[in-house]
């Protein structure tokens, strides 16, 4: 296997969605940690973290324990596609063409777009607030629009300076994180009864460690968005426990602080909860904490921008889309973004809740599909040029067994679903608890790993531009 790499000149990224060169191939596994860990770094995650004591109810014990399980069992996921990114050189969304087929990934494309543009105004949101607590004279909506120019210029810039910021990001933002509990054991604002606020039950804990797992299943479609820059020779290990280890604290750590200040936290502004219970120290510390906002919505613009470029090129295969392609694409989800944070910033957190728990039913099947098809069906084995064919090479224009094991996937959580739109059957039965990621999970393994077709693959990696 060939390992040519050399050191890239820092520009305005010009790839998209083609395999990266083996000559602009760069990079060590171990920046996967810091990647992962900067990215996790924000308010965003602390306002996961608040669900917990907030939304489910939970004591601060039984929420950190949730908290804890929930991301130690989504990350197991999350770190297996991120291996895939070295060896195939593609972003994950083209890469699931080898699942799905070439028609059939749309689908599953569209729905990952819908995810960035969510995603992306809810960091925007958290953005918001935050630079309206340092600056009171900036409203909500207006710091919404400037947090998100800042992610717009770095998902523009393209993936060395998304890199380059995170690093930045684990430093500043990993301050403000421990400046949040040294100024609340130092300041004392917090009372004693928020450690007892809350209760232990089977129903809500199991929803926060939902929570949890799909914090890190949410990273799935793009993982190796990240990785595919790195060499092809790059160890599935080391890009596995990198990434493993680098989301796992880069949560839980502001998480638990987010579950800690839970019963302070009015209206769903946890910008707001910070600065009453941390003092004087709460202005540096959402200072801290905002560049980190700015990332997390660049990271939502880019993926989203090369799953937009993705689902295009599905339908015009002979389409070439280039970095000037991306600007714009990359503006248009901006707009999008801001459009629904501005909407939905009155009503954050239980609308956050309900788009994190409609979003984990949906996701769960592809990336059972996805990580059987690549670890156990074709154990990394890929046509690459077949990603690109017009009629889907190898894997034609649609695998049935996929697609059917996705939609039985879907259809076999409804009964176990426990949320405030529908409760099922089977949640009904178990108390309310939901476990509906969990069946999606095993049926949608089980039956994709015995109906999937198994292909002889020409050869697994190609240079970029031999496909020009």
């Amino acid at each position: 296997m060939q390992t040519r790499t050399s050191t890239p000149r820092r520009r305005i990224e010009q790839h998209t969605i083609f395999p990266i060169p083996l000559d602009e191939r760069h990079g060590k596994a171990r920046q996967l940690f810091s990647l992962w860990f900067g990215a996790n770094l924000n308010v965003l995650t602390i306002v996961t973290g608040a669900l917990a004591t907030t939304v489910f109810g939970q004591s601060f014990l039984a929420g950190t324990l949730a908290i804890v399980l929930g991301n130690l069992i989504g990350t197991l996921f999350m770190a297996l596609h991120a291996a895939q990114g070295p060896r195939l050189g593609v972003p994950q969304m083209v890469q699931s063409r080898g699942q799905f087929g070439a028609r059939g990934a749309a689908a599953v494309v569209a729905l990952v777009i819908f995810m960035y543009v969510g995603y992306g105004a809810t960091a925007l949101v958290t953005g918001g607030q935050s630079l309206h607590a340092i600056v009171p004279t900036i409203g909500v909506r207006e710091g919404i629009v400037v947090v998100g120019l800042v992610s717009l210029a770095m998902a523009i810039y393209g993936h060395d300076l998304i890199h380059a910021a995170t690093r930045a990001i684990a430093w500043i933002s990993g301050m403000a994180v421990v400046l949040c509990y040294v100024a609340l054991a130092v300041v004392g604002r917090m009372p004693h009864e928020y450690l007892t606020h809350g209760s232990f039950s089977v129903v809500g804990f199991l929803g926060m460690m939902s929570i949890g797992v799909f914090w890190q299943l949410g990273y799935a479609p793009y993982v190796s968005d990240y990785s595919r820059y790195l060499p092809p020779d790059t160890g599935p290990r080391q890009a596995f426990w990198a990434s493993y280890w680098g989301t796992t604290l880069g949560a839980v750590l502001p998480m638990i602080f987010g579950a800690l200040i839970g019963p302070a936290v009015v209206g769903g502004d946890v910008v707001a909860a910070i600065s009453a219970l941390t003092g004087k120290a709460s202005t540096p510390i959402v200072m801290l904490f905002t560049p980190g906002v700015a990332v997390a919505g660049a990271i939502c613009i880019y993926g989203g921008t090369l799953a937009v470029i993705t689902l295009a090129q599905t339908f015009a295969p002979a389409w070439h889309a280039n970095w000037r392609t991306r600007a714009p694409i990359a503006t248009a989800i901006f707009l999008a973004a801001v459009a629904l944070g501005t909407v939905g910033a009155a009503s954050f957190l239980p609308l956050y809740s309900r788009f994190t728990e409609l979003l984990l039913y949906l996701m769960v099947p592809w990336t059972a599909v996805n990580l059987v098809d690549y670890y156990w069906v074709r154990f990394g084995e890929y046509h690459v040029p077949s990603f690109f064919a017009a009629d889907g090479g190898i894997y034609g224009r649609y695998n049935v067994a996929a697609l059917g094991s996705y939609a039985l996937g879907i259809v076999v959580q409804v009964p176990f679903i426990a949320a405030d739109f529908y409760v099922g059957p089977a949640a009904r039965v178990l108390g309310g608890i939901d476990l509906s990621w969990l069946a999606g999970l095993v049926v949608t393994a089980a039956v994709y790993y015995f109906s999937a077709p198994r292909h002889a693959v020409p050869a697994v990696l190609v240079d970029a531009e031999s496909m020009d």
